[in-house]
């Protein structure tokens, strides 16, 4: 064992010693042949050391004095897919990426979403979308009330999944003091009543 691992460290420094000095190796310049054209150079790099760099994006040059088109903004929480209603603008939400729109968007099904928040579905049914209303990409509207509740029933399975009966329990102690302040209450009028003859 102890005669192994220098001799691995060995051949392993040797091996990139040896790989350094092929690639600092001129390659051999062949003279061209009269009446033909130069042959490249080719240079045998490992693929590590190339750098390949990304295709460049074609942008439209920027008008000068014309603002900087907005940024989608990203928050920590991920939303769901779908457009809603923010201070009084509508934004949309596509693959966790969220930006208001800037012209009319029709979604799969046909319904139309203006800039606004107007509506409408394929059957020409109009609709005004109030402020934190969601339409996802499907074409169906969910008000805020119908979202809070969805919400509030969610968040009542998670706690019963979490707490198996602990609701159960939470009830019947709150029963019993409300039967208990009944009776105090009721003994203090009883004593009242009494003093009061």
């Amino acid at each position: 064992m102890k005669v192994v691992i220098p001799s691995l460290l060995l051949s392993a420094a040797l091996l990139l010693a040896h790989a350094g000095e092929a690639q600092t190796q001129p390659t051999p310049a062949v003279a061209p042949t009269q009446g033909t054209a130069p042959a490249p150079a080719t240079t045998t790099q490992p693929a590590a050391a190339r750098r390949v760099l990304a295709p460049r994006r074609v942008v439209a040059p920027r008008r000068a004095g014309a603002a900087a088109p907005a940024r989608p903004k990203t928050s920590g929480v991920m939303a769901k897919d779908g457009l809603t209603l923010q201070n009084g603008r509508v934004v949309l939400t596509e693959l966790g990426l969220t930006a208001p729109i800037e012209q009319d968007k029709r979604l799969l099904n046909g319904t139309l979403i203006t800039t606004k928040g107007q509506v409408t579905n394929v059957e020409g049914v109009t609709s005004q979308m109030a402020e934190g209303d969601y339409v996802s990409l499907t074409g169906r509207l969910t008000s805020k009330r119908e979202m809070v509740e969805a919400d509030s029933v969610r968040k009542l399975v998670a706690y019963d999944l979490k707490h198996p009966g602990k609701r159960k329990e939470l009830e019947k102690a709150r029963e019993k003091a409300e039967k208990e302040r009944a009776k105090v209450e009721k003994e203090a009028a009883k004593a009242k009543a009494k003093a009061g003859r």
